[in-house]
């Protein structure tokens, strides 16, 4: 018997990523894949009851080094986006949060995952130069309400 796809449920990985800002710009990164991206990443198995600022905090630790400090705000995107695993070629979806951050001090140092990044004024980003998917659609919602 084949089961009906309609009540199949899906598997996402689960993220949380930040909208970095200073300045009125907003920070983007782009991986050793050359895809673009956000700072933040997937909760590890292990982080299943850690708080999800604490999931964020490793992440732009890994990614953006130590030195920096960052107030992070609220969850303001919610975000699906599907991609190609690049070290399995197999595709995966992803369920992201946004929390709005602000840069403190400090200076960002990108990890070896990442290779050019670029601070992008908020009032005129076109993010479809940058990002596809799921997660250009969480851009372009983050600007809509920091537009406003």
């Amino acid at each position: 018997m084949q089961k009906n796809s309609s009540r199949q449920r899906d598997l996402y990985y689960v993220a949380v990523k930040a909208f970095l800002e200073k300045d009125g710009k907003l920070f983007i990164f782009r991986d050793k894949y050359g895809d673009w991206d956000l700072p933040g990443g997937r909760i590890k198995r292990y982080e299943f009851k850690k708080p999800l600022e604490q999931v964020l905090k490793r992440k732009m630790d890994e990614e953006l080094g130590r030195s920096i400090s960052y107030k992070l705000g609220s969850p303001v995107v919610f975000m699906r986006h599907e991609r190609m695993e690049h070290d399995t070629n197999s595709t995966v979806r992803i369920f992201a949060i946004g929390y709005l951050a602000t840069l403190v001090r400090g200076n960002i140092r990108l990890s070896d995952m990442h290779t050019e990044s670029a601070w992008i004024p908020i009032k005129s980003f076109d993010p479809k130069h940058y990002f596809t998917g799921g997660w250009l659609k969480g851009v372009q919602e983050y600007l809509k309400l920091r537009r406003k």
